[in-house]
């Protein structure tokens, strides 16, 4: 059986209070009772003493017998409440207070008998209809009676014990009340707290049933629940934008790669037996499938791009990642290379990854100029950014396709080289940038033609990817 968070917080709750509360009052409970056996024991004694005193004092008078200083005693000292006091003169119970016991013991002849065969103090218990009773006996003489005497002091344990069981049974009660009353409030304060895991499991679900992912949840505040809901949030943010991308590159990439396939397959059921005619279809096909196979490549980095581990940084220096893209950007063509300017800086950055896509801005280039025009790399630090741009002296970019060109499978017009990309170089360069917390733009290189430039910054303030 399934039991909800709520449940299972209001119980812990509850479990927790009830245990505190359970043993507040067994505290209480054991502590009382020790106080009542003091305070009982303390009662006897003082009576003990108080006779005594009195005694003392009743000696300054003419006494005639046990039985006159035992009655001034009892007519002088009152029994608090559940108390009684009487004597015993000759071995039989003699006089009692006035005020009425709980149940009279003095009417038990052989406790009495056990009381007056006593020759020192002592104290006992018994049992009676009302319950437990402790009592002290405190023998008595006077010269010149021959008659013992003693007197009892007796204390109903029991009924102060009921009434220590009344309090704590009213303590309980509180306790129990106040349980509900915290089930209760923990009930609702729960039910206001988890409202917005409530709302996140809901909007999952919804999710999950329409692949909607423009909803959001709106939760206030700045508690841990909120920080749930803008966490989830920003998974939601991420989730639409890859479910977006991976649209778009789904149905991009089935777009581009339906017509080389379209072609080999269409000469291939066209290629006849004369050898000539074979060579000339095994050459266009080995040429579609070379293309097939750069596309996949530049599919396959553009995937790993959205990728944690797409970077694997190290300390860059940049005048030597200049000069040496410059160096193996020779052998693409017969232009005339210059590099403009060169950076006395180390950047944390991918060194594979910048190079590719410094490769990708001179490929580029070459494509879009013509032999002996000029091609030119340079890097700078410029306002705690680090620049890395490819510039050239060809037709340039109209400022309407600056943008558009960095999108997937866009291809810009203007171009000299024999072969056509699939129009996914300038978008793995600005890939490669934003991967490094960093863009790519076009601005005019001086003198006309184009200038790409990678901005990235010089610390790490990115997340690694």
């Amino acid at each position: 059986m399934r039991v909800s968070a709520r449940a299972r917080i209001v119980g812990w709750m509850l479990a927790v209070v009830g245990l505190a509360l359970s043993v507040s009052i067994f505290a209480t409970w054991t502590v009382l009772l020790a106080r009542l056996d003091d305070r009982v024991n303390l009662e006897l004694s003082n009576e003990a003493e108080k006779l005594r005193l009195y005694s003392r004092e009743r000696a300054r008078e003419p006494v005639s017998d046990v039985d006159d200083l035992l009655t001034g005693y009892l007519a002088l000292n009152s029994p608090d409440r559940w108390e009684t006091f009487f004597s015993i003169v000759g071995g039989k119970a003699h006089r009692i207070t006035a005020v009425p016991p709980p149940v009279r013991i003095d009417t038990d002849e052989a406790l009495v008998t056990r009381m007056a065969g006593a020759r020192q103090p002592y104290d006992g218990t018994v049992e009676s209809s009302r319950g437990t009773v402790r009592y002290a006996v405190i023998p008595v003489t006077v010269s010149g009676d021959p008659r013992p005497g003693h007197f009892v002091v007796a204390v109903f344990y029991d009924q102060h014990r009921d009434e220590i069981v009344d309090a704590v049974r009213v303590l309980g009660l509180s306790a129990l009340a106040a349980m509900a009353l915290a089930g209760a409030a923990g009930w609702f304060v729960a039910g206001r707290v988890l409202a917005p895991v409530r709302l996140v499991s809901q909007t999952a679900e919804q999710i999950s049933d329409s692949t909607d992912l423009t909803r959001r949840l709106d939760v206030p505040g700045d508690d841990d629940v909120a920080a749930l809901a803008a966490t989830f949030n920003h998974m939601l943010d991420r989730l639409e934008r890859a479910f977006v991308v991976q649209r778009h590159f789904v149905d991009d990439a089935g777009h581009e790669l339906r017509t080389p396939i379209t072609v080999i397959r269409g000469h291939l059921e066209l290629m006849g037996d004369d050898p000539a005619d074979r060579a000339e279809t095994l050459a266009l096909v080995t040429d579609e499938l070379d293309r097939m196979n750069r596309i996949v490549d530049d599919l396959l980095t553009l995937a790993k791009a959205e990728q944690p581990g797409f970077l694997a940084l190290d300390q860059v220096e940049l005048a030597d990642l200049t000069v040496s893209v410059v160096a193996k950007a020779r052998a693409l063509g017969e232009r005339r290379w210059r590099v403009d300017e060169v950076a006395e800086a180390r950047l944390p950055a991918d060194r594979q990854r910048l190079t590719q896509a410094l490769m990708q801005l001179i490929a580029n280039a070459v494509r879009h100029t013509v032999d002996g025009d000029l091609i030119a790399v340079g890097s700078a630090v410029r306002d705690g950014r680090v620049e890395l741009w490819v510039r050239d002296s060809g037709p340039g970019v109209a400022p309407a396709e600056r943008e558009r060109i960095f999108g997937r499978f866009v291809r810009g017009a203007g171009r000299t080289g024999a072969h056509d990309g699939a129009g996914l170089g300038l978008a793995i360069v600005k890939s490669i940038a934003e991967a490094h917390g960093g863009n790519v733009k076009i601005t005019e290189a001086p003198g006309g033609g184009a200038c790409f430039v990678m901005s990235l910054p010089l610390r790490e303030p990115w997340e690694v990817r």
